[in-house]
């Protein structure tokens, strides 16, 4: 699996970041294995409104899954770590829902890294 990270020029888009990213998108869908071929990572600051220490950081990850469309999840919270993991939760959900309707034998798949906690919506 590909990981991709993109960030503006306001946000932490070093080595240390993409590494990261690498890191935590493999831990959380690397159990898929080939199904997800891509996640891209887009890393941006709240623009056109005020910022608060709840949303400054935005997160988009993008998933490209084998024989399917992509999946878009987005993720606001006071910093990028946050901001990756809240929008990583969001999409390991997806892909997960997605591949098991396209395979139901694959139906409740051992859970790996990341727990299954709740995630509030964010509006998005």
């Amino acid at each position: 699996m590909q990981v991709l990270l993109q960030s503006d020029p306001s946000t932490d888009g070093s080595q240390a970041m993409t590494k990261h990213l690498d890191t935590v998108v493999k831990d959380a869908l690397g159990r898929f294995g080939d199904r997800v071929t891509r996640v891209e990572g887009h890393l941006s600051a709240a623009e056109g409104h005020a910022k608060t220490a709840e949303d400054q950081v935005h997160c988009t990850l993008e998933a490209h899954l084998a024989g399917s469309d992509s999946i878009v999840v987005k993720h606001k919270a006071g910093n990028a770590h946050q901001a990756i993991d809240g929008a990583l939760r969001k999409l390991r959900r997806v892909v997960e829902a997605q591949i098991e309707k396209q395979d139901p034998r694959l139906h409740r798949l051992p859970h790996h890294g990341l727990t299954d906690e709740v995630v509030a919506a964010d509006g998005e």
